[in-house]
């Protein structure tokens, strides 16, 4: 979008927390935390460090991607990784991990993570590694 990039079109740094906050709460579907059951339960990923590293620029007219996942689980916090990928040239433009607590409103009482993210995770995994070993095999049988 236009409001998204400076003067000379290049996508603003701001942009990307915004487009990492939505891939955030696409994944907190997946974990059975939609905003609708949030606000029903009280309960609430609160971020709590954001690290990120811009590997390369994007442009106004961009088509970007950004994959969301788990990557690592606590007793009471959290991690989610994010890139953000330009198809088009196939450029790696951002990382970022993001650290979480799960809490309860109104007291913000900090809660355990729920044992169903744990096999949530572990089933990504599972799949992100069966994906690697069928790239890795049709890119041998590529003449």
């Amino acid at each position: 979008m236009f409001f998204d990039t400076d003067c000379g079109g290049v996508v603003s740094n701001i942009a990307y927390l915004r487009f990492i906050e939505i891939a955030r709460t696409l994944l907190a579907e997946k974990l059975d935390l939609s905003l609708a059951q949030m606000a029903e339960t009280k309960r609430y990923p609160v971020v709590v460090r954001t690290e990120i590293n811009y590997r390369r620029a994007a442009k106004l007219g961009d088509r970007l991607v950004i994959e969301g996942w788990l990557d690592r689980l606590e007793r009471a916090r959290f991690w989610c990784g994010f890139q953000i990928l330009r198809p088009q040239d196939k450029a790696l433009v951002a990382e970022c991990r993001q650290s979480l607590a799960l809490i309860e409103m109104p007291e913000g009482k900090l809660l355990r993570l729920p044992e169903s993210w744990e096999k949530y995770r572990a089933q990504e995994v599972q799949s992100a590694s069966a994906a690697a070993t069928n790239v890795g095999a049709s890119e041998g049988t590529t003449p």
